[in-house]
């Protein structure tokens, strides 16, 4: 890890502190921080933290694999299109800013189970027309392909692990578990392997995590692409709408 969380309060206001390790910071690290910051960032002599708000419910990853409640499938499409929102959000920024560590446990759930895209300790800005994944950090069991094997990339590799927790959302189940990281960065990034999908799945899910899936970066739809599939598939289950926050 490369920061600590601390909770804190911050003019009247329950925060969350996270504190980054290190003791220089270049003006362009500090630029690009501030680009990237939706809460506020503070330097104060030789420490960098960013203060947002404190989300009770903690990560998505700790609610579906540390917790004893399961959510319905409503609930978990419902979650899902919050990614896809904030993500969208990110992506047409300017310039976009892609974050390259997207996982369960960077995504947040406040107290009314709306899920908000965080930790963008990884995240860089696309300036140009790609960006070089070099940095050998991250987190194998959701990363693109071409992430895994050091290629350049663009945005898509969002996409690919937006895909990987569609299908942790709907399967409730921990992806690659039965393999270590250079295992997955084997089968993924060079053998082409995929999670498999279950057979009950509802099968526009499963086509739409298997688009976001493609090992052609560009065979993968955008978030706003995404955004309107996530929301008619929700509109077709009866009883639920997109942000539905009165049913459990």
């Amino acid at each position: 890890s490369f920061a600590v969380v601390y909770r804190g309060i911050w003019n009247g206001w329950d925060v969350a502190v996270k504190v980054y390790f290190g003791n220089e910071y270049s003006e362009e690290v500090l630029c690009d921080y501030k680009k990237e910051a939706c809460g506020s960032l503070v330097c104060s002599g030789e420490k960098l933290a960013m203060v947002t708000e404190f989300l009770p419910r903690g990560s998505l990853f700790k609610i579906l694999h540390k917790s004893n409640q399961s959510l319905d499938i409503r609930r978990r499409l419902r979650m899902a299109l919050d990614v896809t929102r904030g993500m969208n959000y990110l992506h047409h920024r300017n310039p976009p800013i892609v974050h390259r560590d997207l996982k369960s446990s960077n995504l947040l759930v406040d107290k009314n189970w709306t899920v908000k895209v965080g930790d963008f300790g990884l995240s860089k800005l696309k300036n140009a027309t790609f960006l070089t994944a070099k940095s050998g950090r991250g987190t194998p069991q959701w990363m693109a392909p071409e992430v895994l094997r050091n290629e350049p990339s663009n945005e898509k590799p969002d996409v690919f692990s937006f895909g990987v927790i569609l299908w942790e959302l709907m399967t409730e189940s921990i992806p690659w578990s039965n393999l270590n990281s250079l295992q997955v960065v084997g089968v993924v990034g060079f053998m082409d392997c995929r999670l498999e999908l279950p057979k009950a799945l509802d099968p526009r899910v499963s086509s739409l995590i298997c688009d976001c899936w493609q090992s052609n970066p560009e065979h993968r739809p955008s978030f706003e692409d995404i955004i309107q599939i996530m929301t008619d598939i929700i509109h077709k289950i009866p009883g639920v709408s997109p942000r539905d926050t009165t049913k459990p």
